[in-house]
């Protein structure tokens, strides 16, 4: 790739903005006991009447223990989809300027792309849905901007090939989006231990799937400093609030039991994939490094049905494209797949 200068691609006027500043931004603890008056909070104490910390401190240590960066390369945001958002309002014009996604792939991209009037650009992946490079780099132009890829794919779950994923990072001088809400389900290593070989490269993951919380809508973005400064520029000042902080810290600080759900999860799906292979209806069973697997079904529309009518919801995916009839089945508990495969049998006999 050709020397990346992140300046070309910074929206003007992000580029001349002046963030604002928070009383939380302005004075930092000094490790004693203060009187705060100046943020118009109530005083009374309840453990929430203060703001939470803009940018995140004691989550952002831990993580920076856990994940081997930097602070300074994590951003934090209410969800991923927020710092996707982010990722748009920083480096995209409305109106102007384009992204390329690989459908089938996570359709908040595309929404993102809709909400902020970007020209999404869609190039599908081959049938063994994996990106298809040299379509991709053809289809992008002067206003290209980012270019997304889910890997660990949503909705098929495969990993796409390393050096698909490098040749797109060498050779397109845009961002490239790594998306890696399922990488803990995955033996490959993140992309994030490969952050300071490609300037031009974003990773996001999410505190949803491994780390079991996604009703505190936590998501992280790992990227050069260079483009954490301009992000934190337009974020909202508490965009993360103190239970969700607090959240995080409790998970984080119990990585062995996170491990285990983790393991528990990689076995049921294997387990899964065992005994679903061996239903009539099921055509095929995709490749999965995620905590779910896509399955070709004769009718899915029909099975949808089947389960919804046995107190079993599963995903349609047939509207998405080289998905038809296709079911996704997120890996429940050990006792929720058990009334799974049996119903998958029952209907299997009828």
């Amino acid at each position: 790739m050709k020397k990346f200068d992140l300046t070309k691609l910074v929206r003007s006027n992000v580029a001349v903005l002046k963030p604002y500043s928070s009383a939380r931004d302005e004075f930092k603890t000094q490790g004693k006991e203060m009187i705060f008056l100046d943020a118009n909070e109530n005083p009374n104490d309840n453990g929430l009447n203060r703001y939470p910390d803009p940018q995140q401190g004691e989550v952002k240590a831990k993580l920076s223990e856990l994940k081997g960066l930097p602070e300074k390369n994590i951003l934090l945001g209410n969800g991923s989809d927020e710092v996707l958002d982010l990722v748009f309002r920083a480096f995209c014009e409305p109106g102007n300027d384009n992204i390329i996604t690989l459908p089938p792939t996570y359709g908040m991209y595309k929404v993102l792309a809709d909400i902020n009037n970007i020209e999404n650009k869609e190039v599908l992946l081959n049938e063994d849905f994996e990106p298809d490079v040299p379509k991709i780099l053809n289809a992008a132009d002067e206003n290209t901007r980012i270019i997304f890829l889910c890997s660990p794919n949503n909705p098929s779950g495969n990993s796409f090939d390393e050096d698909k994923i490098s040749s797109i990072l060498d050779t397109f001088n845009g961002l490239v989006v790594i998306d890696e809400a399922y990488i803990d389900f995955s033996e490959n290593e993140s992309w994030v231990q490969k952050l300071e070989f490609f300037p031009n490269l974003i990773v996001t993951q999410t505190f949803s799937k491994a780390f079991g919380l996604a009703g505190i809508r936590l998501g992280m973005l790992f990227a050069s400093e260079e483009i954490i400064t301009v992000l934190n520029k337009i974020k909202p000042p508490y965009n993360v609030n103190q239970q969700t902080q607090d959240q995080a810290l409790k998970r984080l600080s119990d990585s062995k039991e996170v491990k285990r759900q983790i393991s528990d999860i990689v076995n049921e799906k294997n387990y899964l994939l065992e005994q679903l292979l061996q239903v009539d209806f099921v055509s095929k069973i995709y490749p999965s490094d995620a905590n779910f697997l896509l399955l070709k079904v004769d009718d899915a529309n029909r099975r949808y049905d089947d389960f919804i009518n046995k107190g079993i919801v599963l995903r349609n995916r047939s509207t998405q494209p080289l998905c038809e009839n296709c079911l996704r089945i997120t890996v429940g508990t050990k006792k929720e797949n058990a009334q799974l495969i049996k119903a998958f049998k029952d209907l299997d006999n009828e």
